[in-house]
């Protein structure tokens, strides 16, 4: 079976003349800096939500030992959030063309003969298949998250959380035990390793050169594509195969991205009527039903800010106005600097339809609860009659539908 030219475990099934160490290494080495980005942001994206802060932010409440590089959400600069997401999930799109030519350059190594010729290479065949599961699952369902496409048993967060840190846990063991030698193949150029070079090649089409600029190419042709639902305004349009690409829906100053609409939400017309409306604001000094003409008396303030997701699109800055979360936590009994917000909309059911806000977002001058949007009433789609927006703060923690607001220690 091993020397069967008709079967993968022979060497002699694979032809390509372009498998070999230097094709590989460089492959690996652009991996090695572009995977070690994505864990980085990745944490960071995960610190964005405060996680530590209250149980309706903690998508992962086991995560245990893992929760220890958590720290204090920032309230600022505004892009921040924009920038940290916007560069985790281009940067995961680009690198699929990498991925696939990195997997495709050894993938005869996964069905060499004898599975395991000691019990070091046994430990080294299962790392890679924690390697190689890993990756896929991450890219695959990283993907599938940005489109939307929720075909995946149980909740994308921590099924993406708990398989990065079994993912990267396989992709250190390997680091250190291939940096090296990729590092001395790229410098060699041409010293390859008899288990990558075919031993019956086939004319070669291309030369291992030209097939890295058709993997950069196609890269770059990723991130062309990709780039611009990240930095809003005009570049959405060559966005064509990131995550909600396309034009902005409908038009006029309520004419900006959105993830969730209200019908998809399940909030009606009964719901947000100035009639039926109330914002119940709850702190020590008891509490207070607002309607949204009790909010137009408060003094109104404004604030140019971006709406960034965990998809990893954003809008361009927006000019919203309405109330300061800081004031309203006077109203509510909080004379002095604010405490920390429980937000909770209409919604009645799905993910984050509560979320907290730890008390320096509440206190920054730019945090509001806003009633208009670019000089207009918010649309029913971007959360009239009132919503959350927050500088630096993840897409889903800037609340749509409020309908009561807690403070207080969380």
């Amino acid at each position: 079976m091993r020397d069967d030219p008709r079967l993968p475990t022979s060497p002699r099934f694979w032809r390509s003349p372009l498998r070999g160490t230097w094709f590989t290494a460089v492959l690996g080495l652009v991996l090695l800096g572009g995977i070690s980005v994505l864990f980085v942001t990745g944490l960071v994206s995960y610190a964005a939500y405060n996680p530590d802060l209250s149980p309706v932010n903690d998508t992962t409440p086991d995560k245990g030992v893992l929760g220890f590089y958590l720290f204090d959400w920032p309230a600022g600069p505004s892009w921040l959030y924009r920038l940290s997401q916007g560069v985790h999930v281009t940067l995961g799109v680009v690198l699929i063309p990498v991925l696939l030519a990195k997997l495709w350059s050894v993938v005869p190594k996964l069905f060499t003969l004898p599975p395991a010729r000691s019990v070091a290479h046994a430990l080294e065949r299962v790392s890679l298949l924690l390697l190689v599961g890993g990756v896929l699952f991450q890219f695959v369902t990283g993907l599938l998250n940005i489109q939307l496409e929720y075909v995946f048993p149980g909740s994308f967060y921590p099924l993406h959380f708990y398989g990065a840190w079994v993912f990267i846990a396989a992709f250190v063991v390997h680091a250190a035990l291939r940096t090296p030698m990729a590092v001395r193949a790229v410098r060699a150029r041409r010293r390859d390793e008899a288990e990558l070079v075919a031993p019956r090649p086939a004319p070669p089409t291309v030369s291992r050169r030209g097939a890295l600029w058709l993997v950069g190419g196609g890269s770059l042709l990723l991130f062309v594509t990709t780039v611009g639902q990240s930095l809003g305004g005009p570049l959405r349009r060559t966005a064509l195969l990131a995550p909600h690409g396309g034009s902005d829906p409908g038009g006029g100053p309520n004419g900006f991205q959105i993830n969730k609409t209200a019908r998809y939400a399940g909030i009606t017309e009964a719901d947000t009527h100035p009639d039926a409306w109330r914002l119940v604001v709850t702190g020590p000094a008891g509490t207070v039903r607002l309607g949204r003409a009790d909010l137009l008396r408060l003094p109104q303030h404004s604030s140019s800010l971006p709406i960034a997701c965990v998809e990893g699109w954003s809008t361009a800055d927006q000019w919203w106005r309405g109330v300061r979360l800081r004031d309203l936590a006077v109203l509510a009994g909080y004379e002095g600097d604010p405490p920390d917000v429980l937000v909770e909309s209409l919604q009645r059911h799905g993910a984050f339809r509560r979320a907290a806000l730890r008390a320096n977002q509440v206190s920054d001058p730019r945090s509001l609860l806003a009633l208009y949007v670019n000089g207009e009433e918010l649309s029913p789609d971007h959360g009239y009659p009132a919503r959350i927006i927050v500088p630096a703060a993840p897409g889903v923690h800037n609340t749509k539908w409020v309908g009561r607001l807690t403070f207080g220690d969380l």
